[in-house]
């Protein structure tokens, strides 16, 4: 189903009806050049049972789209990321509502630019949100005032020879969600920037012995 009555470009994948108990919804969120179809096989391969919200960024950038403009390679537009976390965030309330599903049950599942925008959702609109697993994030921003986040889980899945997004980097967001007193783990992966089997292997993983599912 594609609509765009809701403000974002989306397809959502309504719950296995088989299922015996209520699954989370998963926010699917693509990395830059990406758009709502690319990450429903992996969110179904996470989660075959949850309902899944998958979004395209509404920016594009050389014709591709992205969630949130930057003024070259990590450096983030930050008035930009701010309107467009905002966006999103509004668009999540929206469509629980829209699609009949529990808001608090939300998790996000981002890559790369995708990640980000989830990362700064958590920082700036929490509420939405019940946890994420982030692929390759880094950090969006610093807040003024940290938000507590000790109900939410993340986990970081970051790459050892990532050209964008440094150890120090990763590392950084690490320490930055710590502060926020979430229960977060930072995973390396034997991998550049490029999503590996091991990555989806770790997030299943890690959505299964937390209690997502």
């Amino acid at each position: 189903m594609k609509d765009t009555d809701l403000g974002f470009i989306h397809r959502f994948v309504p719950p296995n009806s088989n299922a015996k108990e209520a699954m989370p919804t998963l926010l699917l969120l693509h990395g830059t050049g990406g758009n709502e179809d690319d990450l429903i096989p992996l969110g179904k391969e996470l989660a075959p049972n949850a309902s899944i919200l998958s979004v395209r960024g509404k920016v594009l950038e050389n014709g591709m789209p992205r969630f949130f403009r930057r003024l070259e390679e990590g450096v983030f537009d930050m008035e930009d990321l701010k309107k467009r976390t905002d966006e999103l965030a509004e668009f999540i309330v929206k469509s629980s509502s829209a699609y009949k599903f529990d808001p608090g049950s939300v998790i996000a599942i981002g890559y790369s630019n995708g990640a980000n925008i989830a990362a700064s959702v958590l920082l700036r609109r929490p509420e939405v949100l019940a946890g994420a697993i982030l692929f390759r994030a880094m950090v969006p921003f610093i807040p003024t005032i940290m938000p507590d986040l000790s109900k939410k889980s993340i986990i970081l899945l970051e790459g050892l020879y990532d050209p964008i997004v440094s150890k120090a980097e990763a590392q950084s967001l690490l320490e930055l969600f710590t502060k926020t007193q979430s229960s977060v783990t930072l995973k390396w992966q034997n991998s550049g920037h490029n999503l590996t089997q091991e990555d989806i292997v770790a997030a299943k993983k890690w959505l299964e012995s937390d209690s997502n599912l």
